[in-house]
């Protein structure tokens, strides 16, 4: 097999996705992020409230460890890959998880007692540990894998893997739950995910030689490029920390929502998750291509409008009783998917073209923002979750005010994105 970082340069090429090495290193991506989205959103949700009998407050600080240890980590994993390789630390991630999913089953049961609550901080921090080295990683051997001119291609398509893998992993986590009658089937399903992707990357993936390694990577950058970039791109930080504060209001209760307000089992909820996922991925090559023609600042305007759209038409439930149906729920999910993918290549590529020199500094300081700012909506979701339903207002109220607050910022984002990004006249 060819190395992955000599691979031939032509004029034309194949796609991408013909090409082994590529088509191998997003299969292995989309098993990682389909494990860890298993593990932290789908199964570790109703895990912790029905059987360790957690409240939603603590649930959502569990999850914010998972991303809170994931943003921190990425930078300190980017540049240790530089040194030692992507391979190693794409092996050493998920092989690092099989043992924290399996551990999460051994913690003793004291119905939510604080060293069982800070056993799981721990274990779901390790998790975070495992896909910040796991994510850099991989980024680096894809864009190794391909040409300059392919780059915002493939990465384009590892951070679709990124997002397919959430939404797979509602449907076959719920399906293992409710086959097996339990509420922890699903952490064995990911620890099989997460050994099945240590395998392949220890039988598919090449070494690469940290001599061979291309820096102009997202997500590369130290802390002093993090404040550089801060003084370049203050909009465009503050346009990722408040979008994506609000993507994390309901992030930590999406899989509660659906059971608590309309009574729906595991794989009911995964049934109306899947095809939104499977729509979403036919939808990349389209929706890459329409927003390459109305151009990236139009597309950046009309995707945040669309997603904004999409969640009020859920939120309204909060102030409106007949539009608390579920299939009002799995409607809303077309626009603000379709929103998503349109606005979210545009936005990238548009940060890129800032400035040339500091592209991968740039790009890293918007992912960070984006982490740190759905670190902060994730608690203040579930706090609203839980306390808002017995302040007098109803059940539904409270459950459905995280998507209001996700609305709102979405709505905020938009606002912002059309006096921050302009196409040129």
């Amino acid at each position: 097999m060819a190395s992955i970082a000599s691979a031939p340069k032509q004029v034309k090429r194949s796609s991408l996705l013909r090409r082994p090495a590529v088509a191998k290193l997003l299969l292995i991506a989309l098993l990682a992020e389909t494990g860890y989205a298993v593990m932290n959103l789908s199964t570790m949700q109703p895990y912790l409230r029905d059987e360790r009998h957690f409240g939603t407050g603590a649930i959502g600080l569990v999850i914010v460890a998972y991303l809170l240890s994931e943003a921190l980590f990425k930078s300190p994993m980017g540049h240790l890959s530089d040194r030692i390789g992507p391979k190693k630390l794409m092996l050493i991630g998920p092989s690092l998880s099989v043992g924290t999913a399996l551990l999460s089953l051994a913690v003793p049961h004291t119905n939510g007692g604080f060293m069982e609550e800070l056993t799981f901080l721990g274990l779901r921090s390790l998790d975070g540990l495992g896909a910040a080295m796991l994510w850099p990683a991989a980024f680096l051997a894809v864009s190794n894998a391909v040409d300059d001119g392919e780059r915002q291609q493939a990465m384009s398509l590892l951070n679709l893997c990124y997002m397919v893998g959430i939404a797979i992993a509602f449907g076959i986590g719920g399906i293992a739950n409710d086959l097996t009658h339990t509420k922890w089937a699903g952490m064995v399903l990911a620890a099989s995910l997460f050994l099945s992707v240590a395998i392949s990357v220890w039988r598919f993936v090449p070494e690469i030689s940290p001599e061979d390694v291309r820096h102009d990577r997202p997500g590369e950058g130290s802390f002093s490029d993090f404040k550089k970039s801060l003084k370049q791109i203050p909009t465009y930080l503050i346009l990722s920390l408040v979008t994506f504060a609000g993507i994390g209001f309901p992030l930590a209760i999406i899989k509660l929502f659906p059971a608590d307000q309309f009574g729906l089992s595991e794989s009911m909820i995964g049934a109306l998750v899947l095809p939104c996922a499977l729509g979403m991925a036919v939808a990349t090559v389209p929706m890459s291509k329409f927003g390459e023609k109305i151009g990236r600042s139009r597309a950046v305007h009309l995707g945040m409008a669309l997603s904004a759209a999409g969640i009020w038409l859920i939120g309204l439930g909060a102030f409106i009783p007949p539009m608390r149906q579920s299939w009002i729920m799995a409607l809303a999910g077309i626009p603000a998917g379709i929103g998503f993918l349109l606005a979210l290549p545009a936005w990238m590529a548009s940060v890129t073209d800032i400035n040339p020199q500091c592209r991968g500094a740039n790009l890293g300081a918007v992912m960070t923002a984006q982490g740190i700012g759905a670190i902060i909506g994730a608690p203040i979701g579930s706090f609203l979750y839980e306390k808002l339903q017995t302040v007098g207002l109803g059940h539904s109220f409270g459950r459905y005010s995280p998507f209001v607050g996700c609305a709102v910022c979405l709505t905020a984002g938009f606002i912002l994105s059309l006096h921050i990004l302009r196409d040129p006249k």
